[in-house]
């Protein structure tokens, strides 16, 4: 392939090739050639023209195929267009030439249409410029057109519309002649011939003005009689032409016409044009005006379904604006379209043309207007329905009948009121929250009206009106209680009307209904209504006949829409209901054959109606209530299902008797029965298996039915894939609720709500806006086809076997098209139960069983009826895969193979080559490999049947599905299978759509298969991918969109196995401008691609998509609206359009994937996208209206140039009515809300986004980068926009914004203003924001959003004046009112626990602001007091305290209410203790709920405590610790608070008991919720719920009185540990574990107090008795400690847990294990090291708990782990500084040495082997080694000093222990670092200074003289740091002590020692002033010291100066030279600092 890309043509190369692969060689050529002719050098190009133009025209007569020949001629024009045009004459004509040609052999066709596709390129690219040349053009054009066949025909006309484009004005003089040779062949055989001429035309009309003025009706009739018999590509096609001449002729597009004076069409005129088509079809005008007076057949349905299409085009063409203005018009015409007799003949008719009509209103008010305007429409659309309704109510209450025609009318404007209704529910649906204008204005009176229709005298528009409010009230919940009452209070004072009866019931039911779509549901009263209405319907039906029909069905209804919502509600009265199922039908046998003698026709009419209503209600319960279904409830339900059964079988025999009108009803039971029966367990009714098997069996093979009814299901049995092969059924469009019509089944897409009123309260099925139910002889056969598949799995061999031959019997008994429908029926009801078997996992049965099904499945493989091969080939892949039996699946194949290979007739070849493909599908790879070869040879020798392309088809779609299921194992085959796509895709006329589509799936499976091999380099994969590559460019560039859908997923595959082979510069433009495309599969694909794009490459997507907006500028074919916002402005402009779930969610996805990597690095840019969504008001009016008089040339000049300016700004590229701007709706801001947000999250991994000053300095340094704080104020006003919009989820999204800007930029500070933070600006907004969210009409989940809101704003510290915070406080006081009015609020809109959410949300937004007030309070408390400085630093500090705020101002508003606050928040966690208890407790519960909660929504009521229990813990813990458990509080009297809380009872029976039992309830309360949600938090609970639970332990037992509780109940101790223990095992943050440690610090604070209190209360008792003494504590006499019981093992566990996971090195399994590695002590990061070190703290404490026998239990483990934790942790820090953990580690281990256990008797010994083996440790752990360099030995000797003096009485005398602490001494002194030498002195002067003389005199005689040693050198090294220095001084330290502590005998040998040792560091005068500052230090030193020393001990001084004549004169000259000089520096002395005396290191802590 490499050798095609060459600028000429290889010809060597493509010589040596294969014959085969010429064709790819040469079209890869010429992919090559496109791509390089436009970036070429001209002057390369110039100079190879003639051989690249012989070399093209060469190709021009080698039989080219389609797609090579549109490249082709391509190609030659872009090079004419860039090269000389010298020859294009002579191109030219060679064409032309080759176009006269008489050669008509179809070898010579391709050439022929290579030569016209040139023709019309070059035109296209050169137009004018070809000159005078094209009238012969043309004319041989169309000389060609009139003997060409049909591949000729389609391939001239598109030429002939590439011709007219390029010439425009200038071909004037031919637009006759081709219009007048087109128009003929609209009606061609062909429809790829229809759609272009329709493409043709729609050129011509451009220009061509006759053809919207003279011609117009003309070219209206040709299109109507077009779309007869049309498919759905004409359709489209047909429809954009007719409609664009109709809106051409209304408003013409230029200005130059209008100087033709030609008359106008008016819109009048231009509307009944099309509703003549519309309403008698293409039958034309008068021509057949007899047949019109006989009252002709209706119109063929294509024609309604294409013109439809057309309105919508018309609309479209003429824009929103032209809607807006016309609207009225518009309206009133498609709705007078289907009060046409005409358009009503038959009740089946009359559903389409109102689905037709829904449809046009639909597709222009949904997208064209935006929201303001479709308030508008909704105000017309209410006054067309009050209209149509006072002209019925006319006739209704004309008594006398004057009015006859008055009834036809009434019938005729139900269609209007059902059409009407439907849009007006759709739009306020899509209007949502923002619809509440239009519903409170009282001059629309929308609910009036809608309400008014509940009335109307048919069922239809009654139905359509309750529809209507249901979505009144899913768009705007708070109507939906006082709508349900309204329509109860009505019903109720109607009761006599029959018509009222059924309205409002309908109402109440859809109401009902629409509760599951409104999370804040309605009150649980309501349901007690609907029951009592409802029973007082049935109840009263039997009073009156003229209702009772009525009242029946009402009743019921109600009771079956009650059913929707839910167990937490049935239950109440399920028991009521299955009593009066019961009492519908007769108890026993007897009574119902005495039924059947009694009652006429009305009432067993009456009775079957009300036993339906009865099963429908089962069914409901059945389907919303599958938790109450319990064995008993099913066996009371089977008692009337069963005897429903049973009746069935005497209807036929009532029937005869009473007349057939009873049928319909009698089949209503049916439906109902089959329905229940297939949500019921098969089990429950075996027994009637029989009786119901006949009845299903003659349902759907049409027994007793004499119409040929078909199924709706086999679509959905079939594979959603095969849709190609069904040809008319038709895929997903845009179109599909009205193409539905035209499906093949009965009846199809004519569901309307008047076949089953159920379906109103029903759920609406996915996708559809409406429920739709088929008419009740489709629905019955589906249910009985449904339930057939249920019970088959279930029924015996025997029975099987009877069945299938007896359907094989049905069929060949059946005729005709009874056969194709008896047939279908079967098929489907098979299919059915295979389906059902196979889940089942079930078989098939026995050998006859098998053969009897697959004689049946077989024989439909040759039935003309492609639907029936197709269920035929999927019936037999399902039974392959139930049989599962190899030998079986071998016949099966080995038959279809036999049959392949001798058929020569299309249909048997087409039905076994699918059977190849299913059993392949259905069996997979492994069960059918055996057959792959054979399979394969067979299709591809299919495939290439050119002669029936329906063969091709279905042999290429089994191929596909065969190498999907293969897998790997089709490896082999890849080569062959992929050279034959090619070829086919080279060679297949591109009219035959179907068999490129499965030409593209098999290519996608192909990829697939070869999958993640596709990166490699080897010859073989590198030719496979090229050829996908080509297969994929060919398929791109397809006319069908379909193809182009196919090609983009091959794409998306290729990129997603070898991403580098993708060329994204241009995939990714041709994305774009698909994204456009009117076809929905289209749009689908290319979104899914560029989702799977955006997720690795999203900053390349969207570059390629902005370079396509700048090339667009100069290519005006492409009508795409890349702006400057680029790809993410269009994807959002998507989701105001779309409204296809899969397509919006892909939007959703690609936009999240572009945000996530692009966000950060384009601040600006995204921010200004949401921003400018978020901006957009409702409805802009583009350019203000302007009055348009086309008679004025001007103006309309004028006009246009105004769209233009306005277009610029709306961004929408070139034609502003193409596109029309529509502001974006609120899903789409809302979903821009959300992307506000997740903004903000992408940018906290860099803290320059939330430093302002940060931002400043980085955007100084780099202008293009970009800080989200600078922003800050535009994120505010989006938040703030959205947070006070109409639209609730809206508001939603905007509080959640503004909760995330004021967490995120709270701590900011201003760097202009120090002390204040960048957000206090902006608390006007917040407040603002906030303030709406608490008006009383807010729902209340966006109150409960808003109080959360609140508590942060409160909490953040933001605002430091009190009176600022006031008004965001007082919104959270006017709440807690609210709360404070207890449960029974007397109007209720929503469900109680809407409310106990509401209540929640206070109460918790209250408790987090408790809780940072306490904070604050107690961090004011312990800063220390600043102390008082002079005069005018005072007056400062007050200044500054009136913006700072003062230690308790948050405090002081929390104060006021905390009394009634602490009542409320402790009955909150009463409740929501209750609500925690598992269910087996539930009996337990409160009977008539909770404080916040009624029992009825205990269930959602537990979700809304789950999320608000953990900051209300966490504020009655601090309340209580604050108050001492409510002590203050219980002085107070209650009742005064109480009288204001009715809700709270329980809390008065508290102050009755005493004190002690309220402070031990809750503390059980406390802890019993705490331990609770410990024990198990969900994976999923945020950790601040963990984080608030334990802050809410520690303040609890910070307080005494919580202490003493907790000490006296130890089990309950150690249950908390053990709970702790757990919560560490599965959270992780280091927070979570440093808050367990201190709960667990304070729970062995609480045990030691209560020790010391035991202790204290014995030693009173026994002052005398000293014996009983030691066993207090644990482990008593004995010392064991019994796991589970004793709280030190509990804390033990947690914390040898805590300390082996952050030190593994402390475990010494891990040591002892062979993989262990030791490894080097690490230093701990900080948040580790404060855990470990509190952790030790606590270890040290622990043996105080024991008793001596338990103490010395523990103690070696405790040791073991102190003095590991202090080797592991004991490093050297550059600054010398001790870790926390050391400190901690050095504080335990003094804390057990000196603890009273020494004294303890008996003991003794135990205790010092511990003693001594802990020093043994230390000494063996601080052992200098090579592995550890970095060891500190100073926190080492320090240990090692701790044993020595605390322990000293145990360390006398043990030689071992003494030489190794030497040793360590010795090595400290002899260290490198003065540092450690320093601190050694100091410790060893402690130990030389120990009371104990025994210990510290081996140290002195042994260690004193290294020191005198090391002192004495210094007169050689002088220091020459200040470390050094220190570390002299130090030592000279240690000798004066010496001195001091030596005997008067030995006084002078010591002082021997020192004074000379000090006299040598003087330095003489002259030395002195040229010495280092260190140096001259130590000299002062020796001399102040020498000069103190004198006078302490003169004798001995002098007698050791004395003994040396030298140091006395160099004492004496050192104190002469201080004289002179400290006389001279006496002014200079005083301002110099003395040199300290005292030591300059201090430990940190102090240990000794």
């Amino acid at each position: 392939m490499e050798l095609a890309h060459s600028l000429l043509l290889n010809e060597e190369a493509l010589a040596q090739i294969t014959e085969a692969k010429r064709p790819v060689f040469i079209f890869e050529w010429l992919r090559f050639l496109d791509k390089v002719l436009v970036t070429a050098n001209r002057v390369d190009v110039k100079e190879k023209q003639k051989k690249l133009v012989e070399q093209l025209t060469g190709l021009i007569s080698s039989a080219p195929g389609p797609p090579t020949r549109k490249l082709l001629a391509k190609n030659l024009a872009t090079l004419y267009s860039i090269g000389d045009t010298f020859t294009v004459f002579q191109t030219l004509d060679k064409c032309n030439e080759i176009i006269k040609s008489k050669d008509d052999t179809p070898a010579y066709l391709p050439t022929k249409l290579a030569a016209v596709a040139c023709v019309g390129a070059f035109y296209d690219k050169m137009g004018r410029m070809l000159g005078s040349s094209f009238p012969d053009t043309i004319n041989n054009m169309l000389k060609a057109l009139k003997s060409a066949e049909s591949q000729g025909r389609g391939e001239i006309l598109l030429s002939l519309q590439k011709v007219l484009c390029g010439l425009g004005g200038a071909a004037a003089s031919c637009h006759r002649d081709i219009y007048k040779n087109a128009r003929s062949l609209l009606t061609d055989r062909s429809m790829a011939v229809r759609c272009a001429v329709a493409k043709c035309l729609l050129e011509l009309q451009n220009e061509a003005v006759f053809m919207w003025t003279t011609e117009l009706e003309n070219v209206a009739t040709l299109c109507y009689k077009a779309l007869e018999g049309s498919n759905y590509g004409v359709r489209v096609e047909v429809a954009k032409l007719l409609g664009t001449v109709m809106a051409t002729a209304l408003l013409p597009k230029h200005a130059s016409v209008m100087r033709q004076n030609v008359k106008r069409a008016t819109l009048e005129e231009v509307l009944e044009l099309m509703a003549t088509g519309f309403l008698r079809g293409g039958s034309g005008f008068l021509k057949s005006g007899g047949e019109m007076l006989k009252g002709g057949g209706s119109v063929s349905r294509e024609v309604r379904v294409g013109i439809t299409q057309a309105y919508v085009v018309f609309v479209t063409t003429l824009g929103g604006q032209w809607l807006e203005r016309n609207f009225a018009t518009f309206l009133s015409h498609v709705l007078d379209l289907v009060s046409h007799p005409r358009a009503t003949q038959t009740h089946v008719e009359a559903v389409y043309s109102r689905r037709c009509v829904s449809f046009m209103l639909r597709a222009t008010l949904g997208g064209l207007l935006g929201e303001k305007a479709q308030i508008a429409a909704g105000k017309e659309i209410c006054q067309a329905i009050s209209k149509q309704m006072r002209a019925v109510e006319a006739v209704v209450n004309d008594i006398s009948g004057e009015n006859k025609a008055g009834a036809a009318d009434v019938s005729a404007s139900q269609h209007v009121m059902v059409c009407a209704l439907k849009e007006l529910g759709s739009l306020v649906q899509s209007l949502s929250a923002t619809a509440s204008p239009l519903i409170q204005e009282p001059s629309i009176g929308l609910l009036e009206t809608v309400t008014s229709v509940l009335l109307h005298p048919s069922m239809a528009a009654r139905l359509a009106a309750a529809w209507c409010l249901r979505c009144v009230a899913v768009a705007l919940p708070y109507q939906l209680t006082p709508l349900l009452d309204r329509c109860a209070e009505r019903i109720n004072s109607l009761k006599s009307s029959p018509e009222a009866v059924s309205g409002y019931s309908f109402a109440m039911a859809a109401l009902l209904g629409g509760v599951h779509q409104c999370p804040l549901g309605i009150p649980h009263s309501k349901g007690k209504l609907v029951v009592s209405i409802a029973e007082d319907l049935l109840r009263t039906a039997a009073q009156n006949s003229r209702l009772s029909l009525q009242r029946t069905q009402a009743g019921w209804l109600l009771l079956g829409a009650l059913m929707t919502l839910g167990p937490s509600l049935v239950r109440y009265h399920l028991p009521k209901m299955l009593l009066l199922w019961r009492n519908v039908f007769p108890r026993s046998q007897k009574e119902l054959e005495a039924e059947k003698a009694r009652g006429d026709a009305f009432t067993w009419q009456v009775t079957l109606e009300g036993r339906a209503g009865a099963l429908c209600a089962m069914r409901s319960f059945v389907a919303h209530c599958p938790e109450l279904l319990t064995e008993d409830v099913i066996r009371r339900l089977m008692t009337p299902i069963e005897c429903a059964m049973t009746m069935m079988s005497h209807v036929p025999a009532i029937i005869k008797v009473h007349g057939a009108h009873l049928k319909a009803s009698a089949a209503m039971v049916r439906l109902r029965l089959y329905d229940i029966l297939a949500l019921l367990p098969p089990k429950t009714y075996e027994g009637s298996f029989n009786a119901l098997l006949r009845e299903l069996v003659a349902e759907f093979t049409l027994t007793d039915n004499s119409a040929n009814t078909t199924t709706s299901l086999l679509r959905s049995l079939c594979h959603y894939d095969d849709s190609v092969l069904m040809g008319s059924w038709l895929q997903e469009t845009d179109h599909k609720c009205i193409e539905d019509q035209l499906q093949p089944n009965s009846a199809s897409g004519s569901g309307a709500l008047e076949h089953d009123p159920s379906s109103i309260y029903l759920r609406v099925p996915v996708g559809e806006a409406i429920p739709g139910p088929l008419p009740l002889g489709v629905s019955v056969i589906d249910a009985s086809v449904a339930l057939f598949g249920v019970v088959f799995p279930h029924v015996s061999f025997k029975h099987r076997l009877q069945m299938l031959d007896h359907f094989a019997e049905c069929i060949k008994q059946a005729k005709g098209i009874r056969q194709q429908a008896v047939q279908l029926n079967i098929f489907t009801a098979v299919l059915s139960a295979l389906k059902g078997l196979a889940e089942n996992k079930s078989t098939l049965g026995p050998e006859e069983v098998r053969k009897s099904a697959l004689a049946l499945v077989m024989g439909a493989l040759d039935n003309p009826n492609p639907i029936l091969r197709c269920a035929a080939g999927e019936a037999l892949g399902r039974m392959a895969q139930v049989v599962g039996e190899a030998t079986f699946i071998a016949r099966m194949a080995q038959t279809s193979f036999d049959k392949l290979k001798s058929a020569r007739d299309v249909v048997s070849r087409t039905g076994h080559s699918l059977a190849l493909g299913c059993l392949h599908r259905y069996v997979g790879g492994i069960g059918s490999g055996q057959h792959l070869k054979t399979s394969v040879s067979i299709l591809l020798a299919l495939a290439q049947d050119g002669s029936s392309h329906e063969v091709q088809t279905w042999a290429l779609h089994s191929l596909a599905l065969i190498v999907d299921s293969s897998g790997p194992m089709y490896r082999g085959y890849v080569e062959p299978t992929l050279s034959l796509v090619l070829t086919l895709l080279l060679t297949v006329p591109p009219s035959h759509i179907e068999v490129h589509q499965c030409l593209g799936r098999c290519l996608g499976a192909l990829i697939t298969t070869v999958g993640p091999e596709l990166q490699g380099n080897g010859a073989t994969i590198s030719t496979i991918r090229s050829s996908c590559l080509v297969g994929c460019a060919i398929m791109q560039d397809h006319s069908d969109s379909l193809v182009q859908a196919a090609a983009i997923s091959c794409l998306q595959q290729l990129h997603m196995f070898a991403p580098r082979h993708v060329n994204l510069s241009s995939l990714v433009p041709c994305l774009c401008v698909h994204l456009c495309s009117p076809h929905l599969l289209l749009r689908r694909a290319a979104v899914a691609c560029l989702r799977q794009l955006a997720q690795r490459e999203a900053a390349e997507v969207c570059e390629y998509a902005m370079s396509l907006a700048k090339r667009g500028g100069d290519n005006n074919t492409i009508h795409l609206n890349i702006t400057e916002t680029g790809l993410e402005g269009v994807l959002f402009g998507m989701l105001d359009r779309e409204t296809d779930r899969k397509l919006c969610s892909d939007i959703h996805d690609t936009l999240g994937h572009m945000l996530s990597s692009l966000a950060v690095e384009k601040l600006s840019h995204w921010l200004k996208l949401c921003k400018d969504v978020l901006a957009a008001t409702t409805g802009k009016d583009v350019g203000a209206p302007v009055v348009v008089e086309i008679e004025k040339d001007e103006e309309d000049s004028e006009k246009k140039d105004e769209m233009d300016d306005d277009s610029m700004f709306t961004g929408l590229g070139e034609d502003d009515k193409s596109k029309p701007s529509v502001a974006p709706r609120w899903v789409t801001r809302v979903f821009a809300a959300d992307c506000l947000c997740r903004i903000i999250l992408l940018c906290e991994n860099d803290k320059a986004h939330f430093d302002l000053a940060a931002a400043r300095s980085a955007q100084a340094k780099n202008p293009k980068g970009d800080q989200l704080v600078l922003h800050l104020s535009d994120l505010i006003r989006m938040a703030f926009m959205a947070a006070t919009d109409h639209s609730n989820q809206l508001r939603m999204a905007g509080l959640q914004a503004l909760e995330d800007i004021i967490k995120k930029f709270a701590s900011v500070p201003e760097p202009e203003f120090p002390g204040h933070v960048i957000l206090e600006q902006y608390q006007a907004n917040v407040g603002a924001a906030l303030r709406p969210a608490f008006s009383p009409d807010t729902p209340s989940d966006i109150t409960a959003k808003a109080c959360q809101v609140c508590s942060t704003w409160i909490g953040s510290g933001v605002v430091s004046d009190l009176n600022d915070l006031r008004r965001v406080h007082n919104l959270l006081v006017s709440s807690l009112d609210k709360v404070q009015a207890g449960k029974g609020s007397s109007s209720q809109l929503y469900s109680e626990s809407a409310t106990t959410m509401e209540k929640l949300a206070v109460l918790k937004a209250w408790a987090e602001v408790y809780v940072v007030a306490m904070n604050i309070k107690k961090d004011a408390e312990s800063k220390p007091a600043k102390p008082v400085q002079s005069g005018e630093d005072d007056d400062d500090e007050d200044d500054m305290g009136a913006d700072v705020l003062p230690p308790d101002s948050l405090i002081t508003l929390v104060q006021p209410e905390l009394p009634s606050l602490s009542r409320l928040w402790l009955a909150m966690l009463r409740d929501y203790a209750l609500l925690t208890l598992p269910a087996e407790f539930s009996s337990q519960l409160p009977p008539d709920g909770g404080a916040f909660y009624t029992p009825e929504t205990i269930d959602t009521a537990r979700l809304h405590y789950r999320s608000s229990w953990a900051p209300v813990l966490h504020a009655v813990a601090l309340w209580l610790s604050s108050t001492e458990f409510g002590a203050a509080e219980e002085k107070e009297d209650v009742p005064s608070a109480l009288s204001k809380a009715p809700a709270i009872s329980q809390v008065a029976s508290s102050t009755t008991r005493s004190f002690e039992e309220s402070v031990k309830d809750r503390m059980h309360l406390m802890l019993g919720v705490s331990i609770e949600f410990l024990c198990f938090p969900r994976p999923e609970e945020p950790i601040h719920n963990v984080m608030s639970c334990l802050h809410a332990l520690f303040t609890l037992l910070a307080s005494p009185c919580a202490k003493i509780h907790i000490a006296e109940d130890q089990l309950l101790a150690v249950e908390l540990l053990n709970v702790l223990h757990r919560l560490l095992l599965t959270r992780d943050p280091p927070a979570v574990q440093l808050q367990v440690t201190a709960v667990v610090q304070e729970t062995i604070r609480a045990a030691q107090d209560h020790l010391q209190r035991q202790k204290a209360g014995k030693g009173k008792e026994e002052e005398g008795e000293k014996d009983s003494q030691p066993s207090l504590g644990e482990g008593a006499d004995t010392g064991e400690l019994v796991p589970g019981k004793s709280l030190v093992f509990a804390a033990m566990e947690l914390l040898v847990f805590i300390l082996v996971r952050h030190l593994p090195q402390l475990n010494a399994r891990v040591k002892e294990s062979p993989s262990h590695v030791p490894l080097r002590p690490q230093r701990l990061p900080e948040e580790s090291a404060r855990l470990v070190a509190n952790t030790v703290s606590i270890l040290a404490e622990l043996p105080s708990l024991c008793s001596p026998a338990g103490s010395m239990t523990i103690l070696p483990t405790v040791l073991f782990l102190i003095t590991g934790v202090l080797r592991e942790t004991a490093l050297k820090t550059a600054d010398n500084s001790v870790p926390v953990t050391v400190t901690a580690a050095l504080q335990g281990i003094k804390t057990i040495i000196t603890s009273p256990l020494a004294r303890v008797e008996g003991m003794q010994t135990q205790w010092s082997g511990l003693v001594r083996s802990g020093l043994a440790s230390v000494l063996e752990n601080s052992q200098p080694e090579e592995s550890r360099p970095d060891m500190d030995e100073v926190s080492m000797l320090t240990a090692i000093t701790l044993f020595l003096l605390s322990a000293s009485n145990e360390l006398v005398g043990v030689i071992v222990l003494q030489k190794g602490c030497m040793d360590r001494f010795r090595n400290a002194l002899n260290s490198s670092d003065p540092w450690v030498q320093a601190r050694c002195y100091q410790l060893l002067l402690s130990v030389f200074q120990h009371s104990s003389r025994a210990l510290s005199t081996p140290y002195i005689h042994a260690l004193a003289p290294l020191m005198v040693e090391k002192l004495k050198a210094v007169e050689r090294s002088r220091p020459g740091t200040a470390a050094e220095l220190q570390a002299v001084q130090e030592g000279i330290r240690v000798l004066e002590n010496l001195v001091g502590m030596g005997e008067e005998q030995n006084r002078v040998q010591l002082l021997a020692l020192l004074v000379p040792t000090l006299i040598s560091y003087l330095l003489d005068e002259n030395a002195i002033s040229s010495a280092p500052q260190v140096s001259r230090a130590l000299h002062e030193f020796a001399l102040q010291n020498l000069m103190r020393i004198g006078p302490l001990y003169p004798a001995a001084f002098k007698t050791v100066i004395g003994a040396a004549p030298e140091l006395k004169i160099r004492l004496e000259s050192a104190i002469l030279a201080n004289q002179a000089s400290s006389r001279a520096k006496a002014a200079a002395r005083l301002a110099q600092p003395q040199v300290q005396a005292a030591p300059t290191i201090k430990l940190k802590t102090n240990f000794f």
